[in-house]
C-alpha cells in the first residue's frame, strides 16, 4: 500500500514510519524539516511540506492509498492550527480522489469526554490543555463531516515505552480506567492495523491499557 504519513517526526509519527516499512508498506513522509525523518529505507520517500500548506498537501498526496495523520499541536495560546490543517488535508484528499484516512485526536475529546481520568478532567483540561483540546474537537467536526472514510483515535496519556501489542481498543475502551494511557508505538500499531484490515470505518474508538 501506498502510505503517506503526516507528523512523521513527532513520537507517534517515527513509529508509523518503522512500523508501515515494516508492515512491507511503500511510505512517503511529510516533515516540515525533513533532515529531521531519520529513517533510511528504500520505500521510504520524505518530502518537505505542511498541513498548514495546501500545495505541499496536493504534492504529497499523489498517488497516496491512505493517509495516517499524527500531527499534533501543542501551541497552548487560542488558535486553528490543527482544525485548519485538517481542513486543507481533507479538501486535498477530496481532490486527489485518496478516501481512506486514519487520524489521531485524544481520549477527552468528543463523546469520550471524561475518559481520560480525574487529573486531566479536573487540572489540566480545564486550564493548560483547554485551547488544545478546542482545536481537536474543531479538527474532529472537520474528519466526521467529510466523505472520507475515517478513523478517528483517541489514545490515552501518550508514553514512549516499547510496542507490547496488548491494549484495548474499541469505544468503551477507557471506561473505569483511573489513568489510560499507552504507548506511542501502540497506537502506530492499532492505527495501522485499523487501515490494513479495514477496521473502524467512520467510528472513534479509544485505545489505552
Amino acid at each position: 500500500m501506498q502510505v503517506l504519513i503526516l507528523g512523521a517526526t513527532g513520537g507517534t509519527g517515527r513509529e508509523l514510519v518503522k512500523q508501515a516499512l515494516g508492515h512491507g508498506h511503500s511510505v512517503r513522509a511529510v516533515a516540515r524539516e525533513p533532515e529531521k525523518v531519520k529513517t533510511v529505507h528504500p520505500r521510504l520517500e520524505v518530502v518537505q511540506g505542511d498541513i498548514g500548506d495546501p500545495k505541499s498537501l496536493a504534492a504529497a498526496l499523489k498517488g497516496q492509498d491512505a493517509v495516517l495523520c499524527a500531527v499534533g499541536v501543542n501551541e497552548r495560546k487560542p488558535n486553528t492550527i490543527l482544525s485548519d490543517g485538517v481542513r486543507n488535508l481533507l479538501t486535498a484528499m477530496k481532490r486527489q480522489k485518496v478516501k481512506r484516512l486514519v487520524f489521531v485526536s485524544s481520549l477527552g475529546v468528543g463523546d469520550s469526554k471524561g475518559q481520560l481520568g480525574p487529573v486531566y478532567n479536573l487540572v489540566l483540561l480545564p486550564t493548560l490543555l483547554k485551547n488544545i483540546f478546542a482545536d481537536k474537537e474543531t479538527a474532529e467536526t472537520y474528519v466526521r463531516d467529510s466523505a472520507a472514510e475515517w478513523t478517528i483515535v483517541r489514545p490515552g496519556k501518550l508514553t514512549s515505552k516499547l510496542l507490547t501489542g496488548k491494549y484495548l481498543a474499541g469505544p468503551d475502551a477507557a471506561k473505569k480506567r483511573w489513568m489510560p494511557k499507552v504507548a506511542r508505538a501502540d497506537v502506530a500499531d492499532f492505527m495501522l492495523d485499523t487501515l490494513e484490515h479495514n477496521r473502524f470505518i467512520r467510528e472513534a474508538p479509544g485505545i489505552c491499557y
